[in-house]
């Protein structure tokens, strides 16, 4: 008797799974086609630079994004916003769209990166590309005197960022509390690292990208405030 050949059936991906395992393919297309244009890009694709902290160490410029795609390739991404505009002209009217992408590891990198299209698609991939160029690294830290788990779950010290009319000042919280922020400032810090702090906020908070943009300031000024080694110790900056 003949032996009976048995099918097995893949098992079916959902939406979402076979749209990552698309932007997987093309990732690794394009890197494979990536002939970069910068000494930095070189040096990542000779492997001469292998991680991204000796990027931040050497003040070396992103001006690349496939660096960042090269080195983390899991890096995640969110859209923060995005609006049409009309402008009425002699030939009628014109639209473009504004997109703002929110890219972070959720251990310490962010970036932000904002792209101008007339159509949707283009400006969101301009504005990812730009998010990733504009990748920094951020201080963490147990600032709260009620914790001091030594841990980088928090802000290590209170400090404040700013766009147009928008102020918000970030306080360390201890750990357990949560993100007690607006929505806008939520998705920043979690992309970031960051899950304990509280917040205050003054200015035109509806205002949604810049929101976003003090959020971004604030923690970019944690590494402009310079403190003692000891006292960097005791707050567990890192």
């Amino acid at each position: 008797m003949s032996a009976k050949k048995v099918s097995i059936e893949e098992p079916k991906l959902s939406a979402s799974e076979r749209l990552l395992k698309q932007n997987e393919d093309e990732l690794q297309k394009k890197l494979a086609a990536w002939a970069p244009k910068t000494e930095l890009g070189r040096m990542v694709q000779r492997s001469e630079v292998t991680e991204i902290g000796q990027i931040f160490e050497n003040n070396y410029k992103i001006l690349e994004p496939e660096i960042i795609d090269f080195m983390l390739p899991n890096l995640e991404e969110t859209i923060v916003e995005s609006t049409k505009t009309t402008r009425v002209r002699r030939s009628g009217r014109q639209f473009s769209f504004r997109t703002a992408v929110l890219v972070g590891d959720r251990n310490g990198l962010i970036g932000l990166g904002i792209g101008t299209d007339r159509e949707r698609l283009p400006a969101m991939q301009k504005a990812t590309e730009n998010a990733k160029m504009n990748l920094m690294r951020i201080n963490r830290g147990c600032g709260s005197w009620e914790c001091r788990c030594s841990m980088q779950h928090s802000v290590p010290y209170k400090i404040e960022g700013r766009c147009a009319s928008v102020r918000i000042v970030l306080m360390p919280a201890p750990k357990g509390t949560g993100l007690v922020v607006g929505e806008e400032t939520k998705e920043v810090l979690k992309l970031a690292g960051i899950t304990d702090v509280w917040s205050r906020t003054k200015g035109s908070t509806a205002t949604k990208l810049n929101f976003v943009k003090a959020t971004i300031n604030a923690l970019a000024n944690i590494s402009k405030v310079h403190v003692s080694d000891n006292m960097s110790r005791k707050l567990e900056v890192k």
